[in-house]
């Protein structure tokens, strides 16, 4: 039995996440149409697990996934065959070959997300798809001292619209950039992990920071407080991207 790795990105725009949705025939996932099409290169059923559940909406530029496969297909035919049959709004980047116990989200050491917001008078018609629009300038100093508060190891719970989320919310947040230019801010986070929503969480929040309806300070009280009511806005999916599912 071989396990194949598989690197792909997609635009999320017409999908409802990444994970297949039991007893919803109308849903449509990035992982339906993958197992659709390995299925049919089988002839048995394939199950493909990916490394980050992305939501809806929500694109990839290098998401992670695996499948164990009895077939003696090259891999560059594996993957030529997947992007000859796949929709045209998502492509398999690689496909390697790799040991039996890879599974490609418990062994997930990382993920980074980039979110990506543009600002002016006029939205851009050929961005819509693809970033937040805010017809206020934000400041992305502000945005960068709030940002600070959330480095480390802290009990994110105040990022997260599950109530009754029974696992852990302590998460370790390796860094968050903020690239600021004149019409565009985009926010690159990294964490050791990422519930539902959660970057979406942080971004809206830094937002409001941006945009001047709360200080950069008001982070530290939202982290130790945890109350999810005190964080900002879940800002829309169309401007987050999974840029990277990280390993050692």
């Amino acid at each position: 039995m071989r396990n194949i790795k598989l690197v792909l990105e997609y635009d999320g725009s017409r999908y409802d996440g990444w994970q297949k949705q039991a007893g919803n025939s109308k849903s449509i996932t990035i992982q339906d149409k993958l197992e659709s099409v390995l299925t049919k290169m089988e002839n048995v059923p394939v199950t493909v697990t990916g490394a980050a559940r992305t939501e809806a909406g929500v694109h990839a530029y290098a998401q992670t996934a695996n499948f164990t496969t009895n077939t003696d297909m090259k891999l560059y035919e594996i993957k030529h065959y997947l992007n000859r049959f796949l929709p045209r709004d998502i492509a398999v980047l690689k496909a390697d070959e790799v040991p039996e116990r890879f599974h490609s989200s418990f062994n997930a050491k990382a993920f980074r997300y980039e979110y990506k917001i543009t600002m002016g008078e006029v939205p851009s018609v050929f961005d819509r798809k693809y970033n937040y629009y805010c017809f206020h300038k934000l400041d992305a100093m502000k945005m960068r001292q709030a940002a600070k508060h959330l480095i480390g190891r802290h009990d994110l719970k105040a990022f997260s619209d599950n109530k009754r989320m029974k696992k852990s919310t302590e998460r370790t947040v390796n860094q968050i950039d903020i690239y600021s230019g004149i019409n565009e801010i985009v926010i690159t986070m990294e964490a050791d992990d990422f519930w539902p929503n959660m970057a979406r969480i942080i971004a809206g929040t830094l937002i409001e920071i941006g945009a001047g309806s709360r200080e950069p300070d008001t982070m530290k009280d939202i982290i130790e407080n945890g109350n999810r009511e005190m964080a900002g806005m879940t800002a829309e999916a169309r401007g987050l991207f999974l840029q990277e599912v990280l390993y050692q």
